[in-house]
């Protein structure tokens, strides 16, 4: 049987099982290592807050609608997965017992994927194997550097220096960016300068976008990131950047924007907002970038060492304790980063 993570309702957690998926002649099966929990999707379900919860999502409009959920509880979650390969079916020619995969297929102790879908997700046997899980949540911040179009002197700043916002500091230093991060947990701003933004500011001092602007010569941002999921920050970060700037705004916000006023310096200097979301890539990028893509150059600048992901482990947790990692995820931001389900003996501890 597979050992699976279910919510059960908003806040309740539960450990169940599910029968052992069968191997086909080019299937590949796969023993869960980690399990990464996501502090933005996955909690908008943990708290119930998720638009899918609670309205109809129309695949061919593209529009929610009044009416039966498209997510029910009990569900499983889950995107931030690496396994090993435990055994292969007589067809299989590309991958051998041994070899790790990254993934997605949600928080159980194990799944069966096709060949073609293992043998493309391989990780490098140099790496350690934690940094797999960062294959979907480094492609979402990869995308959202992307679509923020960063040019080398620019200035940029990142509010919300979560897991996301600490790989978008990361990533926009990589494009020749000033990095400038914000947030209101002194130990995210802490980590964030510690892996290389040249500038932290605490919100909790206020005038966020009046320092910035002394930091520029009084000409503000070039671009800003809000990977907070909070409309307040979003309007800071319009406040923040200069006249005919680009906002990315790259969080998942839940319920109405209190907060966002449009009136003010979003119409008088001419801010364009631009929506970043891993389902699609910039229109200018379609033809040449993709999720895989994505996933790839994160795990590869990560081998290289060009991106420090490591370090935003924060905990690593056996999965019976599932329950608690999602309250310490909900109730600590001052506590967590990454936070970590292990299936099996962590060898592999935060460090």
């Amino acid at each position: 049987m597979v050992t699976v993570v279910r919510l059960d309702g908003p806040g309740s957690v539960s450990l169940g099982e599910e029968p052992d998926p069968p191997l086909g002649a080019t299937g590949v099966r796969l023993r869960t290592l980690y399990s990464g929990i996501s502090a933005g999707t996955e909690m908008s379900q943990y708290r119930g807050t998720n638009a899918h919860l609670t309205k109809t999502w129309d695949a061919d409009r593209r529009l929610f609608a009044p009416g039966a959920p498209a997510t029910a509880y009990p569900t499983v979650v889950g995107y931030e997965e690496i396994g090993e390969v435990v055994e292969v079916g007589p067809a299989v020619t590309s991958v051998r017992p041994g070899r790790l995969v990254w993934g997605v297929w949600g928080h159980r102790s194990g799944t069966v994927v096709e060949e073609a879908y293992a043998a493309d997700r391989l990780l490098d046997p140099r790496a350690d194997p934690l940094l797999g899980i960062f294959s979907h949540i480094g492609s979402v911040a990869l995308n959202a550097v992307l679509d923020a179009d960063i040019h080398v002197g620019e200035t940029v700043v990142v509010f919300g220096l979560g897991v996301v916002g600490q790989l978008v500091a990361q990533l926009a230093r990589r494009n020749g960016a000033r990095v400038v991060g914000v947030d209101a947990v002194p130990q995210r701003l802490d980590l964030a300068a510690r892996l290389g933004a040249e500038e932290v500011l605490d919100v909790r001092g206020g005038e966020v976008a009046e320092r910035v602007r002394d930091l520029t010569g009084g000409r503000g941002a070039d671009v800003a990131l809000d990977v907070s999921g909070n409309p307040r920050a979003l309007h800071e970060a319009v406040r923040t950047v200069a006249r005919n700037a680009r906002v990315v705004a790259g969080g998942f916000y839940q319920g109405e924007g209190l907060g966002l006023l449009l009136g003010e310096e979003f119409h008088h200097n001419r801010v364009t907002l631009v929506c970043s979301q891993i389902s699609g890539v910039a229109p200018a990028l379609v033809h040449r970038w993709d999720r895989k893509r994505l996933a790839d150059t994160v795990l590869d600048l990560a081998v290289a060492g060009h991106l420090r992901l490591r370090p935003l482990v924060s905990h690593v947790l056996p999965v019976a304790d599932a329950a608690a990692a999602y309250e310490l995820v909900d109730s600590r931001p001052d506590l967590v980063m990454q936070v970590v389900l292990a299936f099996g003996p962590d060898r592999f501890p935060p460090g």
